[in-house]
């Protein structure tokens, strides 16, 4: 690894951040779904968000082509299930509380928010896509979000909210 791109990490990894499980149905209609902390709003009129996804992982083909996609907020007691979707060959539904929503989407249980999304665009950027969803559905359960810092999880400090 060269020394911009060791930095880059070391800069990046020092970024605190919300995590999500982004899932889809692949073609065969299997639910698929995937950790994924690069997430952001885009716009509110439409209503439009993104994530990005790297090329080399499994189910590349099948987010790039889904139509629809659902993005759920981790709330701060679900680090493992962050953790089942980030592990690499890990059966991550049948450990998993989940149904199929009206959208035809796996939705997954007891996040703080869930974004069913319809795929808006798809943006070549490297070794990542980035993908633009609209929002089509809004779920919120007020949960606290899951933190992720310098590869570990966390929750929001109290003294956060004391002024």
């Amino acid at each position: 690894m060269d020394t911009n791109t060791a930095l880059f990490k070391e800069v990046m990894g020092n970024y605190p951040t919300g995590v999500t499980v982004v899932t889809t149905m692949d073609a065969q209609g299997n639910p698929l779904g995937m950790t994924v902390n690069s997430f952001a709003s885009v716009s509110l009129d439409p209503l439009l968000i993104l994530w990005s996804i790297d090329k080399r992982v499994n189910g590349y083909e099948a987010f790039i082509n889904a139509e629809k996609f659902a993005v759920h907020v981790l709330a701060d007691s679900q680090a493992d299930v962050c953790t089942l979707f980030a592990s690499k060959g890990a059966d991550r539904f049948s450990g998993s509380d989940w149904t199929v929503s009206d959208l035809g989407l796996p939705i997954l249980a007891e996040a703080s928010g869930v974004l069913q999304c319809r795929t808006f665009k798809t943006v070549d950027a490297g070794d990542h896509t980035v993908l633009i969803g609209e929002v089509l559905d809004i779920r919120s359960e007020q949960r606290d979000p899951l933190l992720y810092h310098r590869r570990t999880f966390g929750k929001i400090p109290e003294t956060f909210y004391t002024k």
